[in-house]
């Protein structure tokens, strides 16, 4: 394994193929399909690692054709894989995918299941713990979502391993990343109560929380990131994001609104993680943004910049082949600067 610099991001969680049916179409039964590489952890992973900042992917893959390409594209990328796991029983997951014509996705079912569950529902707590420490030893961020949790195995490895990262120390970014076909419900379903239950212990350990305007109000009947912010006991970084409109953000004592980048999208899958992964990469190297003083200038300086990230994937299909590098996302941000673009 070649691994491009030591991993200061450890990304907890799901590595999957989307499959994405025709615009207008279902995966399920139109063609043609477009399978993609994806899942919002293994996303973020190799978007940090395209714009510099090491990376490593935490999870769990079939002993199969999806997991043997990811295995390629995470050696490509230079993504840490020490703690990535083969299953040598449950394949890995395909989620379907269908598209309208705006580039807008909406989750189906999944495709892949020979009756015993995926490899990402099944990561191994004892396993991870024994190659945790390095990892936790030079990471400065832990990120990770939801979907583990709708499963007993990989949410008891979460629970491990948050609790390995705070000892160390090691602070929490959360994506919401809200996915009721995951849970087992109906589409465009906020969490019901039970479930809420179980979302409230990443929701309170979180450092920094990005969730999407339909997230917010489900999980906290606001769209103001100050709002989202003070009902939080451990008040932290807000972020809140909403397609091409501008995003909400609460820092310490400061907050905004600022416009995101318009682009012509093909397909939006990945733009959330590509924004969070620029986000991240910034933070790594500005350990102490987020901390008071807040400076209201450097935030949105970062912030321009995971929005551009997220802008340029969605010139692309699907998430990961579309992810830039640093100078794409500086060139970007130097034409806007200049007038020419639509920050």
């Amino acid at each position: 394994m070649t691994v491009s610099s030591p991993a200061r991001v450890l990304c907890f969680g799901e590595a999957l193929v989307d499959r994405l049916g025709p615009p207008g179409g279902d995966p399920a039964h139109d063609i043609p399909v477009d399978d993609r590489l994806g899942g919002a952890p293994a996303n973020v992973a190799c978007a940090l690692a395209r714009l510099g900042t090491g990376a490593a992917l935490i999870g769990r893959l079939g002993d199969d054709r999806i997991g043997a390409a990811f295995r390629a594209l995470l050696l490509e990328r230079g993504v840490d894989t020490s703690a990535l796991q083969c299953d040598p029983l449950r394949p890995s997951r395909t989620v379907l995918v269908r598209r309208d014509a705006a580039g807008e996705r909406h989750f189906g079912g999944f495709a892949g299941d020979r009756g015993e569950g995926f490899a990402d529902q099944a990561i191994d707590a004892a396993a991870l713990a024994g190659v945790l420490a390095p990892l936790l030893a030079q990471a400065r961020w832990l990120l990770c979502g939801t979907i583990p949790l709708a499963s007993g195995a990989a949410a008891a490895a979460l629970q491990e391993l948050l609790l390995a990262a705070g000892a160390h120390g090691l602070p929490l970014a959360l994506d919401v990343n809200w996915r009721p076909t995951f849970w087992g419900l109906g589409a465009e379903q906020g969490p019901p109560p039970a479930v809420r239950q179980r979302l409230e212990p990443l929701l309170t350990q979180a450092a920094l929380l990005k969730c999407s305007r339909e997230e917010a109000l489900w999980l906290f009947g606001s769209v103001d990131a100050t709002v989202v912010r003070r009902a939080l006991p451990q008040r932290p970084a807000v972020l809140i994001t909403d397609g091409p409109q501008p995003i909400d953000w609460a820092v310490g004592a400061c907050g905004g609104r600022l416009p995101s980048v318009a682009v012509a999208a093909i397909d939006t899958t990945g733009a959330g993680d590509a924004f969070l992964a620029g986000l991240l990469h910034q933070l790594v190297g500005r350990p102490g943004l987020l901390q008071e003083p807040v400076v209201v200038s450097a935030v949105e300086q970062v912030l321009r910049f995971a929005a551009a990230c997220g802008a340029l994937v969605c010139q692309g299909a699907g998430a990961i082949d579309p992810q830039p590098s640093e100078q794409q996302v500086l060139a970007v941000l130097g034409e806007s600067a200049a007038g020419t673009g639509a920050l």
